[in-house]
Formats: C-alpha cells, sequence, structure tokens
C-alpha cells in the first residue's frame, strides 16, 4: 500500500492534493487513513466531514495525558528519561474518524526550540508515524506542514514517495528546493512536485524550468475558485471539482510507475 508524505510552502495547496489522492484511493477500494501534521488541521474540511465528525478529533499532540501515560514524561519537558519508543498500535483506531471509507487522524504540532525536538511528544509521534508508514496494511497519506520534523531517518526510507506541491511563484520553488535537500539529508530518495493553482502552460513551464533535474514535475492541477466556494460550504474538494479529480488521476498513475519517474 503506497505511503505517501506531502509538503510544500504554506497556502499552496498541500491539503487539496492530500484530500483528492485520499478520495481516489478509497474510491479504488484500498483501505486508506489520511494523517492531518500540518498545524492548521484543515484536511478534515477538505474531505468533506461533517462538523459533528470533526469535534470528536483531538490532535494526539494535545493529550497530555496520553503523552504522559506513553512516554512517561509530561509534555513540554526535554531531556530527563521517557520512553522514546512508546506502544502506539492502538492510537490510529482509537482516535480517528471515519468518513467515506476514510480514516482521518490528526497529529498536531511537535513543539521545538531549536532543530529537532528530544520531549515526550516529539517521540509519540515519531513513533506513530513510524507505525502507520512501516505497520499498517493502508494507503497513508501524510499531509505536511513546510517541515519535516514528523519524518526521522527510521522511516524516510520507506515512504513511497515525497511530494512537494508548489505554486508558479519563486517563494513556492524556493521552498521547494529547500524542503529537497532536507528530504535528502535524511535518506528520502523519491521526491516529486505536483504543481497547483495553474492558469496555463506559461505557469506549467516556469515551474519545470525552475526545479533540479533531480526532482520530476508528476502532475498539475489547474487554478479553479470552486476550490474557495467548496471551502466556504464545507465541502468535499472530490465533490465540487470534478476536474481537479481527473487531474489528480493522472498523479496517482504517475506515482504508480516510479521506475518511469527517474
Amino acid at each position: 500500500m503506497p505511503k505517501i508524505a506531502i509538503t510544500g510552502k504554506g497556502g499552496v495547496g498541500k491539503t487539496t492534493l492530500a484530500a483528492l489522492l485520499a478520495y481516489i484511493y478509497a474510491q479504488a477500494g484500498h483501505p486508506v487513513i489520511a494523517i492531518d501534521a500540518d498545524p492548521a488541521a484543515s484536511l478534515g474540511y477538505a474531505l468533506g466531514l461533517p462538523p459533528d465528525l470533526l469535534a470528536q478529533i483531538t490532535p494526539i499532540g494535545q493529550m497530555d495525558e496520553l503523552i504522559y501515560e506513553r512516554t512517561g514524561a509530561k509534555p513540554g519537558t526535554t531531556g530527563g528519561f521517557f520512553q522514546i519508543n512508546p506502544r502506539v498500535d492502538d492510537l490510529p483506531d482509537r482516535f480517528s474518524v471515519l468518513h467515506r471509507d476514510i480514516r482521518l487522524l490528526q497529529l498536531g504540532t511537535i513543539s521545538k526550540g531549536g532543530s529537532g525536538c528530544i520531549c515526550p511528544e516529539s517521540a509519540l509521534l515519531k513513533t506513530l508515524v513510524t507505525y502507520l508508514i512501516l505497520y499498517r496494511n493502508e494507503v497513508m497519506i501524510l499531509d505536511m506542514e513546510a517541515g519535516i520534523e514528523h519524518l526521522g531517518r527510521a522511516t524516510a526510507s520507506a515512504v513511497d514517495a515525497f511530494v512537494i506541491v508548489v505554486e508558479p511563484g519563486q517563494r513556492s520553488l524556493s521552498t521547494a528546493r529547500t524542503i529537497h535537500h532536507l528530504a535528502q539529508d535524511i535518506g528520502v530518495v523519491r521526491c516529486y512536485v505536483v504543481g497547483n493553482k495553474v492558469r496555463d502552460e506559461t505557469d506549467r513551464d516556469f515551474i519545470r524550468a525552475s526545479l533540479f533535474p533531480d526532482l520530476p514535475v508528476i502532475g498539475f492541477l489547474s487554478a479553479d475558485p470552486r476550490v474557495i466556494d467548496a471551502d466556504r460550504h464545507g465541502q468535499a474538494v472530490f465533490d465540487a471539482v470534478p476536474e481537479l479529480l481527473a487531474e489528480a488521476r493522472q498523479v496517482v498513475a504517475a506515482l504508480s510507475t516510479p521506475d518511469k519517474l527517474t
């Protein structure tokens, strides 16, 4: 089952792509777990979850009692002694919700005072991500923030695809190049780009020409005001913009044939 991590500069549309991919895999009959690891925690809205279901979700990183129970240390503390490989196998099913055959789990933010966090919440969340990647037999879509804090060296090589979402602008592309370097540093070897909010072929050419040869562009999502309308009305982008769905299917097809991308 594919394990896909999606990242990029804030506001480029990571969550839109994550929601589309989750629905495509679920529609194909695969078990899917969508992991919201972005502090903005908006994946549930993009998936069209009703408000009462969203209200049932608490990010794992905010569960102080659970973190203390599993690690033996209070959240927010650094140093000292705590369990660095806590038990996590029961957490995905206990603290997720199921909607239209997609299981949604929110991780929450890893608190950190510098580069990398040696703290109980970090230990729990990283162990959980490792478990989801290595031991759960389901498609995993990990909607990340611009950093890569939720991935470590032990799990990076197990990710089937690290997808960086960009828009046709220098700031977005600069962030993509930085993320690519960080991903390489921890051993991620399969990095790809998806262009979002693309208006025309000029935008596509701009994105292709601005990236490195070893960072393939595997698809584009067109700019469409209905994405904003869907968010305003709490509608799944999967239902609201069928044209984006067709474009996202091309991304899935590319991810299914990685040997043709390198």
